[in-house]
């Protein structure tokens, strides 16, 4: 199910040598007993081949510990991290103020859900809200969490502050877009890896072109449309706007009122709408921050009872979360300057690659078929751009 990606890996993982090969004749339960020292990289990839679910296509490299930018696998071998998690550790691995945090409150509250008050989500909420300049948060556990909560709520304001005929209301989303692998997530998908032999789906998910305003503006003739959620950066299809579309969004959005709802899941500066300076009726947060922000006159539609989240906004999150952005102020990690796009903005950038058999120090993966993303840690700096880029040209010089 994985062939199409797999000329990529080798692209991907530009590692200075390492490889691997699953299969294997002995039984993992052979190999512990027998195994001296530390697990090799080959018994790591068999013993979760044969344990877990092949769910992921994962690069052939075992990690084992990491600092700042950089990681290393079992063997020792020392890379470039330009993954960051998905951008889920734009701060680097294990910034010692968020690891302060998290070591601090987890030893006095860690979780309360959410039947009680705690002294830590208001403080959490009050930053959020005044850091972002939006009147309520919602905290979740994941960005795809994010982006459901935004669609029920879109549906609610549709029917009680639009008047839309009950159970009519639609949700239109841009082509290319990515927001997860549950359902409803795959039920607004382009993607064939991601929506084929799992239909029926959804209903009421409209899709048209993305960077198209005459499109959306069609789209907008049907009264039951309720909102548009777009990412301003298609991160995983690796798209990037024309100017001035993110200002045509927001114009069409107000004139036929319907919802503005950015996914800034992985995006850029503190929210990538910044770069056109507008500002959306909801904001989708994931990775790191996972949640929804938006204002009261849409938020206060959802009354008690109607929607929660059991680890949303428990005390060790809220804390860590604190922390995470605090770092992003303090370091004056945004905006960056030091590398212009490729097809992207600051850091975050993406190229369109042929096959490689090289392997030079480098960490990426593949999003769609022949496009690599490149998302190094916010911390990078620019001597360290420098070294990856020639990583990057040496790679790319060998095709």
């Amino acid at each position: 199910m994985f062939s199409k990606l797999a000329p990529l890996q080798r692209f991907a993982v530009l590692s200075r040598g390492a490889h691997s090969s699953v299969a294997s004749a002995t039984s993992v339960a052979t190999k512990k007993k027998s195994r001296p020292g530390p697990p090799t990289s080959d018994y790591i990839f068999e013993r979760e081949s044969k344990c877990g679910a092949h769910n992921y296509h994962l690069l052939p490299v075992a990690l084992e510990r990491r600092k700042c930018i950089y990681l290393w696998d079992v063997e020792g071998r020392k890379y470039f991290d330009f993954l960051s998690s998905y951008s889920a550790v734009n701060q680097g691995h294990c910034h010692p103020k968020i690891v302060n945090a998290l070591k601090s409150q987890g030893k006095k509250l860690t979780l309360t859900s959410r039947a009680f008050y705690n002294n830590v989500l208001g403080e959490y909420e009050e930053y959020f809200t005044k850091l972002f300049n939006y009147h309520k948060v919602l905290p979740m556990n994941t960005g795809m969490e994010a982006g459901e909560t935004a669609c029920k709520l879109a549906h609610k304001w549709g029917y009680t502050v639009k008047a839309i005929q009950k159970y009519k209301a639609k949700v239109i989303f841009a082509a290319g877009n990515f927001w997860g692998r549950m359902f409803s997530a795959i039920s607004s998908s382009t993607d064939l890896t991601s929506y084929d032999d799992f239909g029926p789906f959804v209903p009421g998910f409209d899709v048209i072109p993305c960077n198209d305003l005459p499109a959306l503006e069609s789209a907008f003739q049907n009264p039951n449309v309720a909102a548009f959620m777009v990412e301003p950066i298609q991160g995983e299809a690796g798209v990037v706007p024309d100017p001035g579309y993110l200002m045509g969004v927001r114009e069409f959005c107000t004139r036929h009122q319907d919802l503005y709802i950015a996914d800034e899941i992985q995006t850029g500066r503190w929210l990538a709408v910044d770069h056109e300076n507008v500002r959306p009726d909801i904001v989708l947060l994931g990775k790191a921050l996972s949640g929804v922000l938006w204002d009261d006159d849409i938020m206060l539609t959802i009354k008690t009872g109607k929607h929660g989240s059991t680890y949303g906004g428990n005390p060790l999150g809220c804390q860590v979360t604190i922390a995470a952005l605090e770092v992003l102020e303090e370091e004056n990690l945004l905006p960056s300057d030091v590398v212009t796009a490729v097809r992207g903005k600051e850091v975050l950038n993406a190229i369109v690659i042929k096959e490689t058999k090289d392997h030079n120090g480098l960490l990426a993966k593949p999003t769609h078929g022949d496009i690599i993303g490149f998302a190094p840690p916010l911390v990078i700096k620019e001597d360290e751009i420098r070294e990856s880029s020639e990583i990057i040209n040496k790679t790319i010089l060998s095709f």
